[in-house]
């Protein structure tokens, strides 16, 4: 681990690992193996240690390090709480990234609309997802769960002869208990990448 957010996210590992939880298994929720945690994030298969976090079998961005040790650290006993759906700027200070998760988390997404509908089974199954509640509106929605306790909604609109394809990603109410405001706003960017990976 030698990039600046392996660092970061090795020094919340020493944090968390210094003052151990006991009920951490409970509250991710995952499984317990001696020292390590076994639950899934992105739609892989995630093991938390005191040496480090491993994410599926690919080699893959410190970005995703720091957000589960995050997760980790902000671990409690509440359970997630999906409704009302949040809008990201609703978010007390998330005001600072809007412009970045709008471009990052829902733009990016837009040129690949009528193939997300068309792999929406297969997102369902490597997301945990279910789907959106049907008054959620749209011309489709799911939603997922990058993160145990984390639920987000995407709402999409496919183009017509009056308006180009967008897209809308909610998070669910109560996200902010387990991740900071910056945290959350790089969980829906790298859910959205995640998709266009399952997708192809």
């Amino acid at each position: 681990m030698t990039d600046n957010y392996a660092k970061i996210a090795q020094n919340n590992l020493d944090l968390l690992y210094s003052n151990l939880p006991s009920a951490l298994p409970d509250n991710l929720p995952g499984k317990k193996e001696g020292d390590r945690f076994i639950f899934n994030a992105f739609g892989e298969a995630c093991e938390i240690s005191p040496d480090g976090i491993s994410l599926g079998n690919e080699n893959r961005s410190s970005v995703f390090d720091i957000l589960i040790s995050l997760y980790a650290l902000n671990a409690r006993p509440d359970k997630c709480i999906q409704l009302p759906f949040k809008a990201f700027k609703e978010f007390p200070d998330s005001m600072p990234y809007v412009g970045a998760f709008t471009t990052h988390t829902e733009l990016l997404l837009v040129p690949h609309v009528e193939k997300i509908k068309a792999g929406l089974d297969i997102i369902k199954d490597a997301l945990n997802g279910e789907p959106a509640p049907s008054d959620t509106g749209g011309d489709f929605s799911v939603v997922v769960y990058p993160l145990p306790k984390i639920a987000l909604c995407y709402i999409f609109y496919e183009p017509d002869e009056d308006f180009p394809a967008s897209v809308t990603c909610l998070y669910s109410n109560n996200a902010r208990l387990f991740l900071p405001v910056d945290g959350l706003a790089d969980v829906g960017e790298y859910t959205s990448r995640k998709i266009l990976e399952i997708i192809g």
